[in-house]
């Protein structure tokens, strides 16, 4: 009875010693999944090979393509197409199955360095399920574009910890400012500091003064916003979020960012970055808020360091900015500066 006894208190023990240690290890499994390590892709360099995708609209000019490949070649690098390039259902560059194997190849190419996408338009959410995250993980490499291409490069950073890159796709204007911000993030290493430019035309605004450090995380509103509810978004804690959007009127962007903040967002966000709002003004703007209003009253409230104004979105001279790299905002200053590269 004695020995029945001790072996029951012993193995009682023993099993309630292991439920902490259980729970421990499913907490860390879940934080594993809500803060994934990053991953930063190698440093591109001259020689390397640049594939060019259409993972979301089809492309209808096809001088377009020729257009952006000279501007890769003329920056040293060589060009690998992808059939996207040509391919046509309805309004997407072929079928959600070709575009996620496009995009999942090139990934699995080893003589593939980069990924650029050719443009956004709509399409990129509809992969986001076909994709194969293991395997991207296992092959890291740069993958930049903007607008739909948001979907994706939220995805793959939310679900990969891989850093990606919010900059200009094919049939976007590649002038000397755009250029430049590609060649100082994705070649050079650096540590940039997206500063004011000081044109007129691109005026930044101070929405609450302040500095603020966090990861950043953002793309297009629309986009961002449709991704509600889905399992491809980030834990929003810490982040800086940045933000762009075009033609949409105030009443639009209103009711995006109200989303946001209903969905938990804006509350757990460290800072928050407008970068421009292309044609975004009101049909009839006695009848409605102006966008700097709606900002005021969605984003002060919040208490956080934010701003308008950053060289972001669907404008001619664009940032690259990456998603997933630690950064410090001032937004007294209309400033954010990246803590640490972004490749390696």
């Amino acid at each position: 009875m004695k020995n029945n006894r001790r072996q029951f208190i012993v193995t009682t023990t023993l099993a309630s010693l292991s439920i902490p240690l259980f729970g421990m290890k499913e907490k860390l499994l879940q934080e594993e999944k809500l803060y994934p390590s990053v991953l930063k892709p190698a440093a591109l360099k001259h020689g390397d090979t640049i594939a060019i995708s259409s993972p979301a609209g089809a492309v209808w000019e096809e001088e377009q393509v020729e257009k952006f490949i000279s501007i890769i070649q003329d920056l040293g690098f060589k060009v690998k197409r992808g059939q996207t390039l040509k391919e046509k259902f309805g309004y997407f560059a072929g079928t959600d199955e070709l575009r996620a194997k496009e995009i999942n190849d090139f990934f699995s190419d080893k003589e593939v360095n980069a990924i650029f996408c050719m443009k956004g338009g709509w399409g990129c959410a509809r992969i986001l399920d076909k994709l194969d995250y293991n395997s991207i993980k296992n092959n890291p490499k740069v993958i930049m574009g903007f607008s739909d291409i948001t979907s994706l490069l939220i995805a793959l950073n939310s679900k990969t910890g891989l850093v990606t890159f919010h900059g200009p796709v094919g049939n976007s204007g590649w002038n000397d400012f755009t250029v430049d911000y590609v060649k100082r993030i994705l070649i050079e290493k650096e540590k940039v500091t997206y500063a004011y430019p000081g044109d007129d035309t691109d005026k930044q605004y101070t929405i609450t003064a302040g500095k603020a450090t966090g990861i950043l995380v953002g793309g297009n509103l629309t986009v961002v916003a449709s991704m509600i509810g889905s399992d491809y978004l980030p834990d929003w804690k810490n982040k800086i979020l940045f933000l762009e959007e075009t033609g949409e009127e105030p009443y639009r962007i209103d009711r995006m960012l109200t989303q946001l903040k209903l969905a938990g967002v804006l509350k757990n966000i460290s800072g928050f970055v407008f970068g421009k709002c292309v044609k975004c003004e009101a049909e009839e703007p006695e009848k409605a808020f102006t966008l700097q209003q709606v900002l005021e009253q969605q984003i002060k409230p919040l208490g956080i360091p934010a701003f308008y104004g950053a060289m972001i979105g669907h404008i001619v001279n664009k940032y690259t900015v990456p998603i997933g790299i630690n950064a410090e905002m001032d937004a007294s200053d209309g400033m954010i500066k990246l803590i640490e590269s972004a490749v390696v």
